[in-house]
């Protein structure tokens, strides 16, 4: 599979075209986790900016995950039992992780942006392994994926499981800690070496001191003890002052407004548009420069931004539709989702970890720079576990009920697709629905086409146009093909 280039030269002006096909499975394979053949289907012939407009204000009211009985737990609340509280602690990350997972599922563009936050604002569940700082912790990504972004930074850096991760909660007036100071600037805001020295991360870890009240139990939440806060003058960028926590937000969003839009920008619009923002063929650069004017004039609110990007020109062109490589749970969700096959939370959790499997482990990224995603996901070894692993899901789907791969087939074809004779329309329009943009040769179509037809192939069912998709065997055509389709290269794009 070979790098795409980003040729891409289209503006964010709207895109006004209705959409297509191709052009809504476009949108929901990006905005959310994909989306059905029925919701593909209503979206077809829409104008892009009603349907984003539409998208945009369900992910704004979308509900956050209810808080749990054990929200707030710290060790004195599991039993004394080592054995019995090691369950209890793994049934509860079971339970937020089916929780989460329905709502990657269900909330669209709410909870893939919760998603990406969270490989942005990276914490590592194995380094401070505290269900309540794990709830904590996306509860607020949640709250504020689509909120506004000073907000957002501010909130984040006082959840425990930050505070924990980056070493705040071990950063005092006479022993700083210049861990979350220089990720705040290097990773989470403005870009390595953009717009800060040194000397400010030295200043403001002094600033962000005290946040080290730990507790005298295990797991329990860190407060703020201002008698191990650094008092002192400190100078940040330019300001001198007595400052603390809230000073050093307000100083970094107040003097660098344009680096930290221009870096978030960037970062959104690798992960919604293309992985590649070089401009060199392109003009992805003037397309994140419209979006960092967009975040500042509407004081860093995220929405406004992502609402003007996805109903643009931009987003939407032929060259940005199937170049960005599925992360493992765009591979498992796309498929719940596209298939419409019936699924239960343990599907879910299966799901899940399967992602871990293939090197995305839900709240536990590789180190604090995150997953760097895209061709990092299609190694030797991964590349096959994403085969093998979707056959599983394939297979299990097919045990379970037949029936509803007859009914995938049947959708997928339209208005025709029971009552067609001709096998290679109904085997086109499904690997139509599950590529980007289709097979890249005619030979791969035949290849999957010749697949599709085989349990019919001995008996000249064909040959009579007497074959359609209400035959006994019809699943099995449908289940085969899925099969054959897991393993082509255009099925690991969106």
């Amino acid at each position: 599979m070979e790098l795409f280039i980003n040729c891409n030269t289209a503006t964010l002006a709207p895109y006004t075209t209705p959409l297509d096909e191709i052009r809504a499975a476009h949108l929901y394979r990006r905005l959310g986790f994909s989306a059905s053949v029925e919701t593909i289907d209503q979206a077809v012939g829409q104008s892009a900016t009603a349907l984003v407009d539409n998208l945009v204000n369900q992910a704004l009211a979308a509900p956050v995950i209810p808080a749990p009985e054990w929200a707030t737990w710290n060790n004195d609340n599991y039993p004394a039992d080592d054995d019995l509280a090691r369950q209890l602690r793994r049934s509860q990350r079971e339970e937020l992780f089916t929780a989460y997972g329905n709502s990657l599922l269900n909330n669209n563009l709410r909870d893939r942006m919760s998603f990406f936050w969270s490989n942005h604002f990276v914490t590592e569940y194995g380094v401070y392994d505290c269900n309540s700082f794990l709830f904590e912790y996306a509860n607020c990504l949640q709250r504020n994926a689509l909120g506004n972004f000073k907000t957002f930074v501010s909130e984040i850096g006082l959840t425990s499981a930050m505070l924990r991760y980056l070493d705040g909660a071990f950063n005092n007036r006479n022993r700083p800690n210049e861990n979350y100071a220089r990720e705040l600037y290097e990773l989470f805001t403005l870009g390595e070496g953009v717009g800060y020295t040194e000397e400010d991360i030295i200043e403001a870890a002094r600033a962000l001191t005290g946040y080290v009240n730990r507790g005298e139990v295990g797991c329990t939440a860190i407060t703020f003890d201002p008698e191990r806060h650094d008092t002192d003058a400190k100078t940040i960028m330019g300001q001198t002052g007595n400052w603390g926590y809230d000073d050093v937000i307000d100083i970094l969003f107040d003097q660098r407004a344009d680096q930290i839009a221009t870096f978030i920008s960037m970062k959104l619009y690798e992960f919604f548009v293309h992985p590649d923002s070089s401009d060199d063929s392109g003009n992805a650069q003037t397309i994140i420069a419209g979006m960092a004017n967009t975040f500042v004039a509407n004081n860093f609110e995220i929405a406004p931004v992502l609402a003007e990007l996805f109903k643009s020109g931009h987003f939407f062109d032929e060259t940005a539709i199937g170049v960005i490589i599925k992360s493992p749970f765009d591979l498992y969700l796309n498929f719940l989702k596209e298939t419409n096959f019936t699924y239960d939370d343990g599907t879910v959790i299966n799901a899940i970890d399967a992602a871990a499997l293939i090197g995305q482990d839900l709240f536990d990224p590789v180190d604090v720079a995150g997953w760097q995603r895209d061709r990092q996901w299609i190694n030797t070894n991964f590349i096959i576990g994403r085969w093998l692993t979707m056959e599983v899901f394939v297979e299990r789907f097919f045990a379970a009920n037949t029936e509803q791969f007859r009914q995938l087939g049947i959708q997928a074809t339209g208005a025709n697709g029971a009552t067609t004779n001709d096998p290679d329309i109904v085997a086109r329009a499904i690997i139509d629905k599950f590529t980007p943009k289709g097979l890249l040769t005619d030979a791969e179509y035949t290849r999957a086409i010749t697949v599709f037809r085989e349990p019919y192939e001995d008996n000249n069912i064909y040959e009579t146009g007497t074959w359609n998709m209400m035959l006994d065997d019809t699943p099995s055509q449908v289940y085969l093909l899925l099969l054959h389709l897991v393993r082509e290269p255009e099925f690991q794009l969106k």
